[in-house]
């Protein structure tokens, strides 16, 4: 990753997903993931999407290498978050020793629409993970990884490789690489008058008086 790029990241990392919601809301762009749930890691998790899709099956529909898990743990690093589309199968994509892994590359985070297992593992890694579900079904010849990249669906969502990807403890959005700076902008703008609001507050005014005086709420009659 050069050096615009995690200049890039910084500024994205400053500012909360409420307020990506907010500005994303504004310029009409769905980004929300819905249904994933944040299993292990902590503080706010943010970079460019790598995307995978995995197919699912029965167990024994597939063989023990279609996995693949390895090509995703190859995948990770620094400044990027794996998103993979397991179609919302309970079936678990990435266990203790997977995750264990993808934390000594860096990886910045993982996102799971399917299933993930030994969850206090994961969480002593500290790696940054959200899936649908935490179960113990094995994905060893019940899922098979297809070719890296493309445009996968994750929290129904539409992922595409270099996507900003942000997570904190209130959710994960996504903005489409080709309106980050447009978003950022308006992300920026929005934290600007969050700001602004909060000092107001804290000085003594009311929330109404701050939320008007800021242009956070328009004045209430």
């Amino acid at each position: 990753m050069d050096t615009n790029e995690s200049r890039l990241l910084e500024r994205c990392a400053a500012i909360a997903v409420s307020s990506w919601s907010d500005a994303l809301d504004e310029l009409g762009i769905d980004g929300v993931l819905q249904g994933i749930s944040q299993r292990s890691g902590s503080g706010r998790m943010c970079g460019f999407a790598v995307t995978a899709r995995q197919l699912s099956g029965r167990l024994g529909d597939f063989e023990k290498s279609d996995f693949a898990v390895g090509r995703l743990v190859d995948a990770t690093g620094p400044g990027k978050v794996l998103m993979v589309d397991v179609g919302g199968a309970p079936i678990s994509t990435l266990g203790g020793l997977a995750s264990l892994a993808a934390s000594k590359r860096g990886a910045s985070g993982v996102v799971i629409d399917g299933g993930c297992r030994d969850v206090e593992e994961i969480r002593a890694t500290k790696l940054w993970l959200a899936s649908r579900w935490i179960v113990p079904t094995t994905g060893k010849r019940r899922l098979k990884l297809q070719p890296l990249g493309g445009t996968v669906s994750v929290g129904g969502i539409q992922v595409s490789p270099g996507d900003l990807v942000i997570g904190d403890d209130t959710g994960i959005v996504v903005v489409p690489r080709a309106r980050l700076l447009q978003v950022l902008e308006q992300a920026e703008r929005i934290l600007a008058i969050d700001e602004r609001v909060e000092t107001r507050i804290r000085a003594g005014e009311s929330f109404a008086s701050a939320a008007a005086a800021a242009g956070y709420l328009p004045t209430q009659e």
